[in-house]
């Protein structure tokens, strides 16, 4: 397979694209990671995604660790060519290193407070067991 659709992307000044990873069956959007070139590629191969971990500095395959993979469903590139979106099924319903559905689980109030509104699904000791 060419690669020459990963020419048309805008990549950062670190070889970085910003990733949104939505639930495909509603709509949810679940966390925000980053790719590069490499992780892309392997995310359309392999059929689900593969991340770049800034902290890590290496390719993170989501669920890895804690088994909370993301099938992707569908892919797509925005207007400006320097954002994708990722259509996933989130396997475990778990997204989040908390242990919730979501990586967006706070909302700021009217007091100007973030508030939890999303509990956490499954401990992260119990994901992370090592």
């Amino acid at each position: 397979m060419s690669d020459e659709w990963l020419d048309t992307i805008k990549w950062d000044s670190q070889g970085l694209l910003p990733a949104i990873a939505q639930d495909s069956e509603t709509g949810r959007v679940l966390m925000f990671a980053w790719m590069n070139r490499e992780s892309l590629r392997l995310t359309i191969e392999e059929g689900r995604a593969v991340y770049w971990s800034r902290s890590r500095n290496q390719l993170w395959r989501k669920g890895e660790e804690s088994g909370n993979v993301q099938e992707l469903k569908a892919i797509e590139l925005d207007c400006d060519g320097d954002v994708v979106l990722l259509h996933v099924k989130q396997l475990g319903n778990v997204a989040c290193h908390t242990g919730r559905n979501s990586c967006f689980y706070r909302r700021l109030n009217e007091a100007n407070e973030w508030v939890t509104v999303e509990g956490v699904l499954k401990s992260p000791e119990d994901m992370y067991k090592r």
